[in-house]
């Protein structure tokens, strides 16, 4: 009896949508799920305050270890991914992220704060994090990557804001425990979806990546382990300028997102009378113009120099954080509103870029390292979300959170322009 030997995946057309396009779709949804828990912690400082009496700076010590561990854990995520499989990784974190939303609803005192917030759902994002992007185009795209992490992105992004205005009206509803136990349903509900669709390499169901040319090779699997590949990843790339700059400019990324603006902006509002879902609801629009933002940036990186393009987004950036704090009022008003936009368009326009040029200087070990460059982007989000709540604390107001870190996007900007290409 002969056996026949596995058919070798052909580069073949398709009826319809290539099968990686319909995987970035998956991940797309998978991504909003996860992000939905992130936009929870700006609407419930005010409510966990008055509840059970917990400083901002407390409740930003939360958000910051979450912040960090989403960071830290996302290059070792990305290379277990290579190892077990995106599919087995996506849904454990997805399973992490409801357990410890969830687990939110019985806590009495802020270290179940911290255990809840920062140390579970921090491991479940960074398993979902800006790398989980980098490993699908990497692995499913070899044409179009800049549009479909642009894409991808936008995803994680936005479904971070766009939660807010629902999280807003629970909170001031049923309550911010309501919010909770919606966000974990939430996230589990995108399990069987991942299960169902996703899978780890195009090879696996006989394709090759959307664009492949007739030379194409697939490439060798990983044989070291994933902590040994993510270190040996970060020892290779931090004996290179371009990783320090890489690894800089977007610290300061997070430093003026996600850690500032994603978590202070609504207290910050709070604090000259604008009611909390008033100012949720600006930040969903954030995250709605965010999508237009960050998918056209895709698309301009497969055709512009992406050091230009950051040097662009830095600078853009922080003009707008410095003139920030005389925007706002008791109420929406024109000039809040552009703001909105125009900040908007620019949330995470920097992340397909900086994933182009993770791939150009460090190859296949590309989405690995970005990974570590996350890790920094989240560095910058914890140190400046702590900071900001006690400069809350100490001074009454955010102003000179506003003004540093508008500063630090021009360094920011001039950064950018000292990477150079690569040999």
């Amino acid at each position: 009896m002969s056996v026949t030997a596995p058919e070798a995946p052909e580069r073949r057309a398709t009826r319809g949508l290539h099968r990686a396009w319909w995987v970035a779709a998956v991940a797309f949804t998978a991504l909003v799920g996860a992000a939905a828990f992130r936009a929870t912690p700006s609407v419930f400082i005010e409510p966990l305050h008055e509840e059970f009496g917990w400083s901002h700076g407390t409740i930003s010590a939360a958000i910051s270890l979450n912040i960090l561990l989403y960071g830290l854990f996302s290059p070792f995520a990305s290379a277990l991914q290579e190892r077990y499989g995106i599919r087995r990784v996506v849904s454990i974190a997805l399973a992490l992220i409801a357990a410890g939303s969830g687990l939110t609803v019985f806590m009495t005192a802020s270290w179940q704060l911290v255990l809840a917030w920062g140390f579970i759902v921090g491991i479940g994002t960074g398993s979902m994090a800006m790398a989980f992007v980098a490993t699908i185009t990497n692995r499913w795209f070899i044409a179009r990557r800049g549009l479909a992490s642009g894409i991808l992105t936008a995803g994680g992004a936005a479904g971070q804001l766009v939660f807010l205005p629902l999280v807003g009206l629970l909170v001031e509803g049923p309550g911010w425990r309501a919010a909770s136990l919606l966000v974990a349903a939430t996230a589990l509900a995108m399990v069987p979806l991942v299960l169902l669709v996703i899978r780890d390499r195009p090879e696996d169901v006989g394709l090759h990546p959307y664009g492949a040319g007739d030379d194409y090779a697939t490439p060798e699997p990983p044989t070291a382990g994933a902590v040994r590949r993510t270190l040996g990843a970060l020892a290779a790339a931090s004996r290179t300028r371009a990783f320090w700059l890489l690894a800089g400019t977007f610290a300061i990324c997070g430093a003026s997102t996600n850690g500032l603006v994603g978590a202070h902006f609504v207290p910050a509002a709070h604090d000259h009378g604008m009611p909390l879902t008033a100012a949720a609801s600006l930040l969903a629009v954030i995250g709605i113009v965010d999508l237009i933002g960050t998918i056209f940036s895709g698309w301009l990186t497969d055709r512009f120099n992406p050091r230009h393009l950051l040097f662009v987004y830095y600078a853009l950036r922080g003009v707008s954080l410095l003139a920030l704090p005389a925007l706002f009022a008791d109420s929406v008003h024109p000039p809040m509103i552009f703001f909105i936009i125009f900040y908007g368009l620019d949330w995470v326009a920097t992340v397909p870029p900086t994933i182009a040029l993770c791939r150009e200087h460090f190859g296949d070990d590309g989405a690995v390292v970005f990974g570590w460059v996350l890790a920094s982007h989240q560095v910058g989000a914890a140190l400046i979300a702590s900071a900001a709540g006690l400069a809350r604390d100490l001074t009454g107001a955010y102003d000179l959170a506003w003004f540093t870190s508008g500063a630090l996007c021009a360094l920011a900007a001039a950064m950018s322009l000292a990477i150079k290409r690569a040999a």
